[in-house]
C-alpha cells in the first residue's frame, strides 16, 4: 500500500466533511451542520486502506452514533496498517451556523497507540511554528513567552502577533500582550485553525496561547509536529468527575505538562484539513453552477515533512461521498 493512498484518502475525508457542512452555512443550525460533516467523513473513511480506530471523536457510543470513540474505520483488511484516528468533522460549528470564518474539518492519524487519548475537558495550550521552537514554556507568564518568541523570530515585539480566543478567561493574556507591546488577533471558535496558522509565516500569526478543548489540542499537536513547530499543553480538570475520567483513561498526573511527543508519540503522523469557511490558511468551500464545488485542503506528513495544498473541483453529481 502506498503512503500516498493514505494522504489522498485523508484529503477526501476532510473534503467530504467540509462540502457537506458548508451547504448549511449561515442557516443557524450548528447541530445539522455538524451531523452533515460527520456523515460525509464517515462515508469517506469507509474507503480508506487502513484498519483504524477512533481515539478522539464525537463522543462515546451512546452519544455519537458515528465517529464515536472506539469505532473501527477503514477497509480493515488483514494487511492494512492499524491506525489511531482523531477527528473533528467540524471545528467551529457555531461559525458555520453564522457563516463566519474559521470553520474547518480536520483529521489527525498515526500508528496504533501514537495519539494521546485526551478526555473531553479543557486544556491549556501554547504553540509556535518551527522558527520559535524551543522558545516557549507553558510554566512562564504570557509576557515572558511573547518576549522570548519575538527574540527567537528576530522580530521587534511590536511586530509579533499573538492569536487568542476571545473569552473572559483569556483577558489576562490579552492584557499581557498589550503590556509587552505585541499585536493581538482574537478569534471566536476554532482552536485547530488558530494553532495551524502559527506554523505558516505568511499568515502573520506567530504564537497561540489559551485554554480550549483537549481533543482539539491533540489534533492541533499533530499538525504542529508535521510542521516542525512546538506545542505544550496541560489538562485543566474542573471537578472530581473530570479528574476521575483522567484516571480511568490512564492519566495519573492530571497536572503534568504535556510536550509534543507526549501528545503525538510517533514521528510518522498525518494531518489533513479542509476549510468550510475562509480561515487564515485556507479558502472555504465555494459552490458553482452545474453542481460543481471547489475545496481547499492542507495535507501534511511528519515523517517526510511534506506539506501539500490541494485545490479541488468536485462534481457533486458523481461523488458518492457527498450528501445531495
Amino acid at each position: 500500500m502506498l503512503k500516498t493512498d493514505i494522504s489522498m484518502g485523508l484529503a477526501r475525508v476532510t473534503e467530504a466533511a467540509a462540502l457537506n457542512s458548508a451547504k448549511l452555512m449561515g442557516r443557524g443550525d450548528k447541530m445539522a451542520a455538524d451531523q452533515a460533516a460527520v456523515d460525509g467523513m464517515h462515508q469517506a473513511f469507509s474507503m480508506m486502506p487502513i484498519k483504524g480506530k477512533v481515539v478522539i471523536g464525537e463522543g462515546e457510543l451512546d452519544k455519537a452514533p458515528m465517529l464515536y470513540i472506539g469505532e473501527e474505520l477503514g477497509v480493515k483488511g488483514e494487511d492494512m496498517p492499524e491506525m489511531d484516528i482523531a477527528v473533528d468533522p467540524l471545528d467551529g460549528t457555531e461559525l458555520i451556523a453564522k457563516g463566519i470564518p474559521n470553520a474547518i474539518a480536520v483529521v489527525a492519524m498515526g500508528p496504533k497507540e501514537s495519539l494521546f487519548h485526551a478526555p473531553d475537558m479543557y486544556m491549556k495550550k501554547i504553540a509556535v511554528g518551527s522558527g520559535a521552537k524551543g522558545a516557549i514554556d507553558i510554566n512562564k507568564t504570557p509576557k515572558e513567552n511573547i518576549l522570548n518568541v519575538a527574540k527567537a523570530l528576530n522580530k521587534d515585539v511590536s511586530e509579533l502577533t499573538v492569536i487568542v480566543q476571545e473569552r473572559e478567561r483569556h483577558d489576562y493574556i490579552v492584557d499581557a500582550a498589550i503590556e509587552a507591546g505585541a499585536r493581538v488577533k482574537l478569534f471566536d471558535e476554532g482552536d485547530v485553525a488558530a494553532i495551524l496558522a502559527c506554523g505558516f509565516e505568511d499568515t502573520g500569526v506567530d504564537l497561540m496561547i489559551g485554554t480550549g478543548g483537549a481533543p482539539e489540542g491533540v489534533i492541533a499537536a499533530a499538525a504542529i509536529k508535521c510542521m516542525g513547530g512546538e506545542m505544550q499543553a496541560q489538562l485543566v480538570p474542573h471537578n472530581e468527575e473530570e479528574k476521575a475520567r483522567c484516571k480511568k483513561m490512564g492519566i495519573d498526573d492530571v497536572h503534568k505538562v504535556l510536550y509534543i511527543d507526549d501528545l503525538v508519540k510517533s514521528d510518522d503522523v498525518y494531518f489533513a484539513a479542509t476549510a468550510a469557511t475562509n480561515c487564515d490558511l485556507l479558502k472555504g468551500v465555494v459552490y458553482h453552477k452545474n453542481d460543481k464545488a471547489t475545496t481547499n485542503t492542507l495535507i501534511m506528513r511528519s515523517k517526510t515533512g511534506t506539506v501539500r495544498f490541494i485545490e479541488a473541483l468536485h462534481n457533486l453529481n458523481t461523488s458518492n461521498l457527498i450528501t445531495k
